[in-house]
């Protein structure tokens, strides 16, 4: 498949002046259902992947393979550009280059690469952060791996929860020097602490997590925030729904009577009932 329109879209996105918020997506269906509502973007997370794949907490007992797997099937179902966070790159910066070229192989747009110590190591009760760096030769390293110039790539970051702003700051500085596009920090709080990461860098900034005081998208993209995360609520919300269709059987509600059930129109359109119908007029003369 052709990726090149996508990633051109992505990076319209960074190149521009306003926040938007991507949809969480994390199969073939969501992802169709996002692009049908309107959503620039697609955000797939290593969490939602855990979940989807392996039915496990985001605790990095998912597999590089896997991950890619699904962000390829995500992709081939629709032309939503996909962003994706590769948590930290499914080991050291060796892993990192691999990460990012199997990653682009399988379709996304942009991505990200952290600097947290994962998986926890043994007697490990709060998150760590790698040394600076090792976190610019991370980045180094996703940088050597991409292929095609328009895939883009963010340095992530937790610091300002872990070691504060100043090092939230000098990471973000050391990431933006080696050449990330994007610089992605998670656990902002307050406008105060956006001020003075949008003061010290230079270029577009990603969000992870919603405050009330991050929320006016006007605000966000005057300082340069480019992509405002808001969670991952349809997976959740999808648990539910299914969790309450299963009960609702199970304990003898008939299948006409379930509440919640997408009716025949949504389905074909989801499923892209139409163009099937047309291939099998086409190919098979029906």
């Amino acid at each position: 498949m052709h990726w090149t329109d996508r990633r051109k879209r992505f990076r319209a996105v960074l190149d521009g002046n306003v926040c938007v918020h991507p949809g969480s997506v994390y199969d073939a269906i969501s992802a169709r259902i996002a692009e049908d509502l309107g959503f620039e973007l697609g955000m797939f997370a290593g969490s939602t992947a855990s979940l989807t794949v392996l039915g496990a907490p985001d605790l990095i007992v998912l597999t590089l393979s896997e991950f890619a797997q699904q962000a390829y099937r995500i992709n081939r179902a629709g032309n939503l550009p996909l962003m994706v966070d590769a948590d930290h790159g499914y080991g050291n910066a060796l892993n990192v280059k691999r990460t990012v070229e199997e990653l682009e192989t399988a379709g996304i747009a942009g991505m990200s690469i952290e600097d947290t110590e994962l998986p926890t190591p043994f007697g490990t009760t709060r998150p760590r952060l790698t040394s600076i760096a090792e976190g610019v030769g991370k980045m180094k390293a996703a940088l050597a791996g991409r292929q095609d110039p328009l895939l883009s790539i963010a340095g992530r970051t937790s610091a300002i929860q872990i070691g504060g702003l100043d090092d939230a700051i000098a990471r973000g500085k050391a990431y933006e020097e080696v050449g990330v596009d994007a610089l992605f920090f998670v656990g902002v709080r307050t406008r105060a602490e956006l001020d003075a990461l949008s003061a010290a860098t230079r270029i577009p900034i990603i969000l992870g997590g919603a405050t009330p005081e991050l929320t006016d998208r006007q605000y966000l993209a005057s300082r340069r925030v480019r992509i405002a995360l808001q969670g991952h609520q349809p997976f959740a919300a999808g648990v539910k729904a299914v969790y309450e269709t299963l009960k609702a059987l199970r304990e003898g509600t008939p299948p006409g009577k379930l509440q919640g059930v997408a009716d025949a129109e949504l389905m074909k359109r989801v499923t892209r009932d139409a163009d099937y119908t047309k291939w099998t007029r086409e190919f098979l003369g029906g």
